[in-house]
């Protein structure tokens, strides 16, 4: 039961930090924050995401790269071009790795207003802090979990990055419902979002980018968009206006 638990905990702190700091904020600037909580949600995000921890500025990137060639060659992950959802991840990771080591150029428009924080990201990317939270993860396995089954959820927890990914990026583009024509295969995986944090609500996002609010029916619900709030409510985030009248075509 303790695994389990931790496994669900995990799941959720590390899919808010992806589509909290990385997602909503960096790659669209759907919000503001002061340096300060900007550091903050980095460290936060390396202790949520652990052994899968990515770079904000890289994820970013990659992630406008997406939205401008979303479903044509220069995707960095459309599943059109792929025949199973692991080699599309496994590209999707060499692309970011390449991007992360600056050896791909990338077009002056990808890089307007990124946040980065170069030393944090070397820290929390090298291969040492890694493979010492596998080891973390593998001690608390071995401590907790009673059955050998258990077990099969460990690579979940060293990958939990990845997966998330790959259930979006993957299976949003080829299963669901689509609330608005786009000039892409994006779909609205759930109809009531309670796996992915509203992320699943991907046709959704493709069509207003840079809202905070991925739900638009009533039946939607994006518990990211709450969260949001309230923390614009603490006066730890500012919020910019944001229009769902047309595509939103700006970073």
């Amino acid at each position: 039961m303790v695994i389990i638990i931790f496994f669900i905990i995990h799941w959720y702190i590390s899919l808010f930090s992806q589509t909290f700091l990385m997602h909503r904020y960096a790659s669209h600037g759907a919000f503001q924050m002061s340096k300060f909580w900007e550091r903050f949600f980095y460290v936060f995000a390396w202790l949520t995401m652990g052994s899968s921890y990515l770079s904000t500025r890289a994820y970013a990137t990659m992630h406008r790269m997406h939205h401008a060639f979303a479903d044509t060659p220069k995707d960095p992950h459309s599943p059109l071009y792929f025949s199973n959802v692991f080699a599309m991840m496994w590209q999707t990771a060499k692309t970011y790795t390449a991007i992360y080591e600056g050896r791909v150029p990338i077009e002056e428009r990808f890089l307007k207003n990124l946040p980065d924080w170069p030393a944090f990201d070397r820290f929390a990317s090298s291969m040492y802090t890694r493979v010492a939270w596998v080891a973390v993860y593998l001690a608390f396995y071995i401590r907790f979990a009673t059955h050998w089954w258990l077990f099969l959820l460990l690579p979940f927890t060293i990958l939990i990055g990845p997966v998330h990914g790959a259930v979006i990026n993957w299976y949003a583009h080829k299963f669901g419902y689509k609330g608005y024509k786009v000039s892409n295969t994006s779909t609205n995986l759930l109809p009531l979002d309670i796996i992915m944090l509203g992320e699943s609500y991907h046709n959704n996002h493709h069509k207003f980018a840079s809202s905070i609010n991925f739900g638009v029916r009533w039946f939607e619900i994006d518990p990211v968009y709450y969260a949001i709030r309230f923390l614009a409510f603490l006066h730890i985030v500012k919020l910019k206006p944001t229009s769902k009248d047309k595509i939103v075509t700006e970073f």
